[in-house]
């Protein structure tokens, strides 16, 4: 049977409808971080250059931070990380986020969750990565200074020798009272959450480490899978794949090499 042009023209319509995947407003600026699917549908959804995450207008955290790390990027050296500086994210209102206040005297770092140093490719990346939407309170010593600065390292490093990943990052809260800091009450995770997904050999690796000093040299003690992060945050990650069953869980330890303090090498997962 014959189509008249009409019908041709709805079928068409029809067919693209359900066969493209459709973003609006920061999925749609934010497609690039955004192409294998976003963990969840709560939050304050927040399109930056460098990253995409939602953020929770309660806790005055994130829940999830996206990014894609090239190679290129992760060998960029354009902008130096003192070209940011902290500040209030201006897309969210009053009451729904943190003030510089409130980390001023808490004894917690603000932990960014896509790091500055991924972000020296852009000027713009770099600027918007320090806005404390993107930000966490985190332990310094021996934490955001120490074993999490060397698991950003490292996932850059494998970056470069991959050519492209994609990095989930975000806090846990447990138990039924969350610590709280600052007059906006920032909520204080207990823990930290870091997935690694590598498109080219469809494989992941997971990291789940308490707020806490921790020794660099036990980094591969904290090694899960996704299923792990996803169980303790309720979360979906890596949804589009899923259906195809394009991923790996894989945990590693026996393949992740850590020295002492920060001196520690890498190899492939």
């Amino acid at each position: 049977m014959r189509l008249a042009p009409r019908q041709v023209l709805l079928f068409l319509s029809i067919f693209f409808l359900f066969t493209i995947p459709v973003f609006s407003g920061p999925l749609e600026d934010c497609a690039e971080y955004a192409q294998l699917g976003i963990p969840g549908q709560e939050g304050d959804l927040l399109c930056r250059p460098g990253h995409l995450l939602a953020h929770h207008p309660v806790r005055k955290t994130p829940i999830w931070v996206i990014e894609r790390l090239t190679a290129e990027k992760a060998t960029s050296t354009v902008v130096p990380r003192e070209e940011g500086s902290f500040r209030i994210d201006p897309g969210l209102k009053k009451g729904r986020r943190a003030g510089l206040s409130d980390y001023r005297k808490s004894g917690y770092d603000r932990g960014h969750m896509a790091p500055a140093a991924d972000m020296r490719w852009d000027k713009q990346a770099m600027i918007e990565c320090f806005y404390l939407s993107n930000m966490v309170p985190q332990v310094g010593k021996k934490m955001n200074q120490g074993i999490w600065k060397a698991l950003e390292e490292l996932v850059r490093t494998w970056a470069i020798d991959r050519g492209e990943l994609f990095i989930y990052t975000g806090p846990i809260y447990e138990g039924r009272t969350t610590k709280t800091i600052g007059k906006n009450k920032v909520a204080v995770p207990s823990r930290l959450y870091k997935i690694v997904y590598d498109p080219g050999r469809q494989d992941a690796i997971a990291f789940i480490m308490p707020n806490e000093a921790l020794r660099t040299g036990d980094m591969p003690l904290y090694i899960v899978t996704v299923r792990d992060v996803e169980e303790r945050t309720g979360l979906d990650f890596l949804s589009s794949l899923e259906t195809a069953g394009q991923h790996r869980d894989h945990q590693g330890r026996q393949t992740l090499a850590i020295g002492k303090g920060s001196d520690y090498r890498q190899t492939t997962w």
